[in-house]
């Protein structure tokens, strides 16, 4: 209120003199606090009622206290609303005066951590899973061959296993090839340096098991399912794909975290 009171008077009562004045001011005021970490902060996703798009979006600020304020939920759950009109990493430029209004208003650093938008391509739905109060966040797109399949309720709860099933366990990629290659380079090396002195053959055979492990333990596609272990991700898509005589596929998921 104070601050409103300064405006209109250094305005002399112009009301949209004294709005410019203190969007000028919060961003001066910004400024000046953005260099200062912005470790904490939540993770919101909004899903379209049709479940055709989804955007997950990342706000940071610099303490646990500030990003369990009400005034800060409530203002990433509007940028959520918000990120199906940006695309990938677009968000922060887009929105900078509404942070540096909710900078001043709140007294610490904000800014968004990252944005990513899903729209569907072909036959398919979209999914997501917020953990631990807004610290981890997924969003996942799959693919059906028919429509009712990617509308049954088994579709949507896989979406929601596989969502859970990443925050879990975080993988690296969706399948090999998205595997970095200086990832693989690296497992690689170690694994030679554990069998110098063996056979050709033996090398060869001991490095393409111990590379199979790599994957299953960090490709989507061909870990465990974290609630039945027993099965992998691809087998447990391919067991609710085959209940409702269809084909499904992940076609792509992003992952992000609090501080990670």
């Amino acid at each position: 209120m104070m601050e409103c009171k300064k405006a209109l008077v250094e305005a002399e009562g112009d009301i949209d003199k004294a709005i410019a004045i203190l969007r000028q001011s919060g961003i001066v005021k910004a400024a000046k606090k953005a260099d200062r970490a912005a470790n904490e902060g939540i993770i919101v996703a909004d899903i379209s009622d049709d479940v055709q798009r989804g955007a997950l979006v990342q706000v940071n600020c610099e303490t646990d206290f500030v990003s369990k304020n009400e005034t800060f939920q409530a203002f990433v759950a509007e940028l959520g609303k918000r990120g199906h009109d940006y695309g990938d990493g677009e968000m922060a430029d887009a929105v900078a005066d509404d942070l540096a209004i909710k900078i001043q208003e709140i007294g610490e650093n904000i800014v968004v951590g990252g944005n990513t938008r899903y729209t569907v391509e072909g036959i398919g739905v979209i999914g997501s899973y917020i953990h631990l109060g807004g610290k981890v966040g997924v969003l996942v797109e799959l693919g059906c061959g028919k429509a009712e399949t990617c509308s049954s309720e088994s579709t949507r709860q896989l979406g929601k296993d596989i969502c859970m099933h990443i925050v879990a366990l975080s993988p690296k990629a969706l399948d090999r090839d998205g595997v970095p290659e200086e990832d693989i380079a690296a497992e690689k090396a170690l694994y030679a340096k554990q069998v110098e002195g063996k056979p050709p053959e033996i090398i060869e055979k001991i490095l393409g098991g111990k590379l199979n492990k790599f994957y299953s333990q960090n490709v989507l596609r061909e870990q465990a399912f974290v609630k039945d272990p027993e099965k992998s991700i691809d087998e447990l898509v391919a067991e609710i794909a085959k209940a409702q005589d269809d084909e499904i596929s992940i076609k792509r998921y992003v992952r992000y975290q609090v501080g990670g």
